[in-house]
């Protein structure tokens, strides 16, 4: 079984191609996906969530110029 791996804000940040403020806006209108609490003062996101979202994009621009 493969075991996920989490993510933290600039990786998710360079992997999606927004700031941290773009993020975190997303997540605030649903358009993101939200992190997990690591701790008081530390969240990450769970790869798979991450890449889910950019896959949906790359779907969403190919209907779109299609």
């Amino acid at each position: 079984m493969m075991q996920e791996k989490l993510v933290r804000l600039p990786d998710v940040c360079a992997a999606v191609g927004m700031r941290k403020g773009g993020v975190y806006k997303a997540i605030r209108e649903g358009r993101f996906p939200a992190p997990i609490k690591l701790g008081k003062r530390a969240v990450a996101w769970p790869e798979s969530s991450v890449q889910s979202w950019i896959a949906a994009r790359i779907a969403e621009a190919g209907k779109v110029a299609a």
